[in-house]
């Protein structure tokens, strides 16, 4: 697996061994649980949250660490989907989860560099109707944006929107940060410690402990054994990030284009950290060759040097370009970031905490976890259509174990068994059914991060078909590979 430019070591955190009690069990450890999980902890609420892995170890991580009111969706999109008022409404509630971010790394004194910057948006000159469209959308949704000439040594595409005090933080170091805080308020943090079940009343891990709560949050990027509800109403993608060392001073500040494939930058120190070439999850294997073509794109649109990084990230959109947030078959749910997950993470925990302790929030019915999204749902149902013919694959033929060198997978069948194979680097094989717990899809191999990536809904397993992301709730099942297929010639 690829390393992130924000790992760090993980704070300690022991697994949950015995039942407990609580007023709220939240899972997840990613920003929006931590968030909610701080936050209900400040009201004087006993809180459980349980993570699989370690604080940060998930997407929060992986991300570009951007904190701005600059969406995915463009702001004349989200008007023509929502109506005015409503982009009105998004537009300031990712405006105010930055501010969050802001006074909660301030009054906790979590050291997370973090500093406001403006962000740029460029558009290629054949789209530059659409980015005058932009700009009195954002206007109208009383975003603090105007048209200027770009900054010196950087996109040469022609004039761009600067967007105004958006800003930058190192996300794992928030992340450990507020965990620690969430435990000084009494918050109880238990890593290791997978959940397999939940219900209204609590949750059950993978060990057997209980949580007995009032109230339970999924806070897993994709909620925790979901089978339909929302897996059907999210699109999985993976997203490709480099650091590139600069080789002369540029604006400080968060950088994007609008052509397709898309890209976003920003600067940490004197690097400048580029993503975009992203895909559906399972639908492509050529990792090395999207940070090559994101590397072409940097050099010839920034002052840039040796490339230092790679790593790769997962996204979750929706129709409309709005996380799921809410109580939903009596649990609360953050889900979908639509490549926002920081701030619709943190919109997500305040919407959650006013739910919780029955307080109005002016965004509660606008991210509803209920509502039926709007959009192009042609197109999604398309989507929806192609996830489900990988189910029909298991039938179809596969590779030759012995073609597999060591450090990679495949897929081949054994009679009407498809079987997830891979060789370690000692050239031992590792076998698991190809088939995907959640639904029965077929996994593909990701060569980039070594990893089984499921194509019907972004389910996630390591090579050796432990469970990474859902919504599968467990890895890969154990299978045996026939004795005649286990060493090449």
């Amino acid at each position: 697996m690829t390393t992130s430019h924000w790992a760090l070591p993980p704070p300690s955190f022991a697994p949950l061994i015995q039942d407990l009690e609580a007023d709220t069990v939240v899972v997840g450890g990613g920003i929006a649980g931590v968030t909610t999980a701080y936050l209900l902890a400040c009201e004087g609420q006993r809180v459980v949250l349980l993570e699989r892995d370690e604080i940060g170890s998930g997407e929060t991580s992986r991300s570009s660490a951007q904190l701005t009111a600059s969406l995915d969706f463009r702001y004349f999109e989200l008007a023509a989907l929502h109506g005015e008022d409503r982009a009105r409404l998004i537009a300031r509630s990712h405006l105010e989860a930055v501010d969050e971010i802001e006074r909660i790394a301030s009054g906790e004194r979590i050291a997370c560099d973090l500093v406001r910057l403006p962000s740029f948006l460029f558009a290629p000159p054949e789209q530059q109707k659409d980015l005058m469209r932009e700009l009195a959308a954002m206007q109208s949704a009383g975003l603090n944006v105007q048209m200027v000439d770009p900054p010196a040594g950087t996109l040469n595409l022609g004039p761009c929107l600067r967007l105004e005090h958006q800003a930058a933080f190192h996300p794992v170091r928030y992340l450990q940060g507020l965990a620690e805080a969430a435990q000084r308020r009494g918050a109880k943090i238990y890593t290791h410690s997978a959940v397999t079940s939940y219900d209204s009343t609590g949750v059950v891990t993978q060990n057997g402990a209980r949580v007995h709560a009032a109230h339970v949050v999924l806070a897993t990027n994709v909620p925790v054994a979901d089978r339909v509800k929302f897996s059907f109403r999210l699109e999985p993608y993976r997203t490709y990030m480099i650091s590139l060392d600069l080789t002369a001073a540029i604006e400080p500040g968060h950088y994007w284009d609008t052509v397709d494939p898309y890209h976003y930058v920003r600067l940490d120190g004197d690097l400048l950290l580029v993503g975009g070439e992203d895909h559906v999850v399972g639908r492509a294997d050529d990792a090395e060759k999207r940070y090559r073509c994101l590397e072409v794109w940097a050099r010839e649109h920034f002052p840039v040097g040796q490339r230092r990084e790679a790593w790769s990230g997962q996204v979750e959109n929706t129709p409309d370009g709005l996380a799921y947030i809410g109580e939903s078959a009596g649990v609360y749910v953050v889900t979908g970031d639509v490549g926002n997950g920081l701030t619709h993470g943190t919109i997500g925990a305040l919407v959650i905490r006013d739910l919780i302790l029955g307080r109005e929030n002016a965004w509660t019915e606008l991210y509803d976890a209920n509502r039926v999204p709007r959009g192009n749902r042609l197109e999604w149902l398309k989507e929806g259509i192609t996830a489900a013919a990988h189910l029909g694959e298991w039938v179809t033929g596969g590779d030759d174990p012995t073609d597999i060198a060591p450090g990679e997978g495949a897929v081949i069948r054994q009679g009407i068994r498809k079987l997830a194979v891979y060789r370690d680097e000692h050239g031992e094989l590792h076998t698991r059914s190809a088939m995907c717990p959640h639904f029965g899809c077929v996994v593909h191999w990701n060569t980039g991060e070594k990893s089984w990536d499921c194509p019907c809904h972004g389910s996630r397993f390591t090579a050796f078909g432990d469970l990474l992301h859902g919504p599968a709730r467990t890895g890969l099942a154990a299978e045996d590979l026939s004795s005649d297929a286990r060493t090449p010639d």
